[in-house]
Parts: structure tokens; C-alpha cells; sequence
């Protein structure tokens, strides 16, 4: 059934250079688990509706005043300031997961933007921007003669 020369043996010192190089990769797949890298900040939802793209962020507890949405062709950049919470007198975290400090992220279009029809809402910690289409990036419609 099994045939033993089909198996081959192999010393462990012969394995070995083997086992260290997947434990190599093992330690580099995994090394950044659980860590967000810079460019997932803020989390974003992006859809179309009616020929504007819609796109929600999640910005919990920032000064709308120290965001700032610039628009150019059809990237949409959303940067700001996570400022870290103040405590009285013998108070301190037990815990902190909500980053704080500068952000900036970069998020592109599948079409240009008409910058000056752009509108943004922030409420109870969601951004929400509007941003129509460029008319110019609309689909033509070609008569054929």
C-alpha cells in the first residue's frame, strides 16, 4: 500500500535553513496584524447615487473646524487634527485605540470632480461630502449619420 521508497528522509540539519526562511516569512506576514497603516485613516464609504459620488468617513470626535476636504480633477483629499483628550487631576486611560495627531488620505475617483458644486455635512462623528460629476466627464450621446 504505502511504499517506503517513495518517502524521503532527510536529516533535520538538512531542514533547517528550510524552517528558519518560513519562519522569516511567518514573522513578516504577520508582524503588522491588527495595526491600521497610515493610508486606512479615516475608514471611508464611497458610492454613487443620481451621478455624485457620496463619500462618508468616520472622523469621531474631531473639530470640524481642523478638517480640511480639498478637491482636484478626480482625487478628493481629506486631511486634519485628532487632538488627545484632557483629563483633571488623577484621571488617565486605561485603554486607547482612537488615534490621535495629523491625518491626511488621498482617495480617488472613477471620474472628475466639479470642485465648486462639492458640499460636506459632518454629524455625530460621520463626514459626509457630496461631489457631482464634472459635466464635461459625462457620457455623450454620438448621432450617427
Amino acid at each position: 500500500m504505502f511504499n517506503p521508497s517513495l518517502w524521503r528522509v532527510r536529516r533535520f540539519s538538512d531542514t533547517l535553513p528550510e524552517m528558519l526562511q518560513l519562519q522569516r516569512e511567518m514573522n513578516r506576514l504577520f508582524s503588522n496584524v491588527g495595526q491600521k497603516s497610515p493610508q486606512d485613516y479615516p475608514a471611508v464609504n464611497i458610492w454613487e447615487k443620481d451621478g455624485n459620488a457620496v463619500i462618508t468617513a468616520e472622523l469621531p470626535g474631531i473639530d470640524p473646524e481642523k478638517m480640511d476636504i480639498s478637491v482636484l480633477g478626480d482625487t478628493v483629499t481629506l486631511s486634519g487634527m485628532a487632538l488627545q483628550e484632557t483629563f483633571t487631576q488623577g484621571e488617565t486611560y486605561l485603554r486607547q485605540e482612537r488615534g490621535i495627531g495629523s491625518f491626511k488620505r488621498n482617495i480617488q475617483l472613477p471620474f472628475q470632480v466639479n470642485a465648486q458644486a462639492v458640499e460636506a455635512r459632518y454629524e455625530k462623528g460621520i463626514l459626509m461630502i457630496t461631489l457631482p460629476r464634472n459635466k464635461e466627464d459625462l457620457p455623450k450621446k454620438i448621432k450617427v449619420q
